[in-house]
């Protein structure tokens, strides 16, 4: 029930840009009361049917009424509409809960009060903690807890073991695997052989939906958009390449500005049509998948070889590490897709650093933007992203084997709603380790076993109830959580 009402949200989150445009403490407010209604709907046991026609219903009034978003044009709508769909409902839900306590001292505020101070807590949200110092859930998040199933972190991160393997790229490197963007069947990994793999899990037994051919060497990194519709590669051939998933055909193929070896993209998250490329030349190219041509004033220099990118959720800030231990952050240009250098850090020199990833849990009360980074230390690292120009704090660091394998870690994007947030690192030692970033000893919450070489990347599907990982020798394994 909670996954057709969340999917009603989101066709509402979609088109509420198009409500009253002179009057956005309403919009702020109609998506609030809506996230209301819905959730006290769902504890009502309705037909699931009957919910999902209601939701095709909706779906068809709203287009009628406001006009059909085109894919091509509703990339930026359907990204927020996601994202609203969750951070906005997270966030409404603790001001509701604020407002509860706050009436248990006697204290009342009007609606356009409340309007108000909604607004301004949405926009500090960014860069502001309920609790300093705590990145999970508080104490009185009980529709966290009860969204979660009130299960503790062991629990809903306990895997039954192998769902299956995909071992076509054996004995070749998979540096990346990665399930499709709010899916929970389609994942696709790319190999040193110089092929991308899409894969559908549903329906049994699982298969190779096609191949991507067209790179003359490894393939080392890929990106899928957020309508999924797009895969973007980057190959030790000097191209990235932009191929359409539904046929697996080659759209465009883009040479590096550098002729270098690319080594890494991720998508601008708030536009599609732009990505970010990192080279051996030691720079970083925003680059228009469209034209072909890298965006004037989108290039910057790194001290090493670029090897991982991440964007924040609103696609502000970029954060960039290279193979010579430092981490830049860089401010994006939403208007002109400039990259302004802000802050550097450097995390052990001449350590690479493999992997950052920016916080995607959904915890409403995880005010404190977080940052995960792989580096060749031996140590998974947690940092606190402490300003607006992306500086970065250590929080926490996890014992893991890393000399010298492009590991690869994630934050646990649905289940975190309880006391406690998990994250998930490869490891040279050939194990998946799930640790618990608020426990101050014992923070293994579990460990998969079943690679034959240093686990390089993971990724869970949507909701959480598969995860892949891949490893040095071309095995891609999938797991699956065990059902309580």
């Amino acid at each position: 029930m909670a996954a057709v009402w969340q999917q009603v949200l989101a066709v509402d989150a979609r088109y509420n840009a198009y409500r009253t445009s002179n009057f956005p403490q309403f919009r702020t407010q109609y998506i609030r009361r809506r996230s209301q209604l819905l959730r006290e709907n769902a504890k009502g046991g309705f037909d699931p049917l009957l919910r999902r026609q209601y939701l095709k219903l909706r779906s068809q009034l709203l287009a009628q009424r406001y006009g059909p978003l085109s894919e091509q044009s509703s990339f930026r709508a359907y990204s927020n509409s996601i994202r609203s769909s969750r951070t906005t409902l997270d966030r409404m839900e603790d001001f509701d809960d604020d407002l509860r306590a706050q009436g248990a001292r006697g204290h009342r505020r009007s609606v356009s009060r409340g309007s108000y101070q909604l607004q301004a807590q949405m926009n500090r949200a960014t860069y502001e903690d309920k609790s300093p110092g705590s990145v999970v859930p508080t104490s009185v998040a009980e529709a966290s807890r009860a969204m979660a199933g009130d299960t503790t972190l062991s629990e809903n991160y306990a895997f039954a073991g192998m769902c299956h393997i995909f071992d076509q790229h054996v004995d070749k490197e998979v540096p990346k695997v990665q399930f499709a963007n709010d899916d929970k069947n389609r994942l696709a990994c790319c190999s040193l052989d110089g092929t991308v793999s899409i894969f559908q899990l549903v329906p049994t037994p699982p298969a190779v939906l096609r191949v991507l051919r067209g790179h003359s060497r490894g393939v080392t990194d890929f990106a899928w958009s957020i309508s999924n519709d797009v895969i973007v590669t980057t190959s030790l051939d000097a191209t990235m390449r932009i191929w359409a998933t539904e046929d697996g055909k080659c759209i465009r193929e883009i040479p590096d500005p550098d002729c270098s070896e690319v080594l890494c993209c991720t998508f601008q998250p708030m536009n599609n049509n732009l990505t970010v490329v990192g080279n051996s030349r030691q720079n970083v190219h925003v680059m228009n998948i469209s034209t072909g041509k890298k965006v004037k004033g989108g290039s910057s220099k790194l001290t090493g070889h670029v090897l991982s990118l991440s964007f924040d959720s609103p696609g502000r800030i970029l954060w960039a590490g290279d193979d010579r231990g430092s981490i830049f952050s860089f401010i994006f240009d939403m208007a002109t897709g400039k990259l302004t250098k802000a802050k550097r850090l450097v995390v052990s020199e001449g350590s690479s650093i493999t992997s950052i990833s920016a916080r995607s849990w959904i915890s409403r009360e995880a005010r404190d933007p977080s940052l995960l980074v792989n580096a060749c230390v031996n140590k998974l690292l947690l940092y606190r992203v402490v300003d607006n120009e992306g500086t970065l704090q250590l929080k926490r660091t996890f014992e893991i084997q890393q000399n010298s394998s492009p590991v690869h870690s994630i934050f646990c994007p649905l289940m975190s709603f309880r006391q406690g947030a998990c994250v998930v690192t490869g490891s040279e030692d050939m194990c998946v380790y799930f640790f618990d970033v608020e426990r101050a000893t014992k923070a293994i919450v579990n460990k998969l076993q079943g690679h034959s070489a240093a686990v390089l990347d993971v990724s869970f599907n949507c909701d959480e109830s598969l995860l892949a990982s891949s490893d040095a020798r071309g095995m891609v394994i999938i797991w699956r959580r065990e059902q309580k």
